[in-house]
């Protein structure tokens, strides 16, 4: 039931950057906006940055001017390019996918999607 499959968490310092990755199927990648949350321990789930099948991203005002949401269309693949980390940031990464509708309102109506396993994003020195 997992739709995509998320890579690329890891610990890095303060300002650093990491490149998280998200593979899916043809089908899914072909037919489906995608997103990209985050949790932070104790937080509530939230959405990071959504992407459109015609490329139209969005931003969360928090990660705005320093994250970047991309598709490689060869792969399957969505990305998200995080530049300028902070501590702020430290969370465990999600991907998804459905319309952009869905997208917004998966945190709060989880049968809309299933949940992948995530990656963990550590910013710390």
């Amino acid at each position: 039931q997992v739709r995509a499959v998320e890579s690329g968490g890891g610990l890095v310092q303060p300002g650093g950057s990491l490149r998280l990755s998200c593979a899916t199927t043809t089908s899914i990648f072909s037919s489906s906006a995608m997103g990209w949350y985050r949790q932070a321990p104790g937080k509530q789930r939230e959405l990071v940055a959504t992407i459109t099948i015609s490329d139209s991203t969005n931003y969360a005002a928090s990660v705005k001017g320093r994250f970047r949401i991309s598709r490689d269309k060869t792969k399957s693949t969505v990305y998200l390019q995080m530049n300028s980390l902070e501590p702020e940031d430290t969370a465990v990464y999600y991907c998804n996918a459905g319309s952009l509708s869905d997208l917004k309102r998966l945190i709060s109506d989880p049968t809309l999607s299933p949940w992948g396993r995530g990656t963990q994003v550590t910013v710390s020195s």
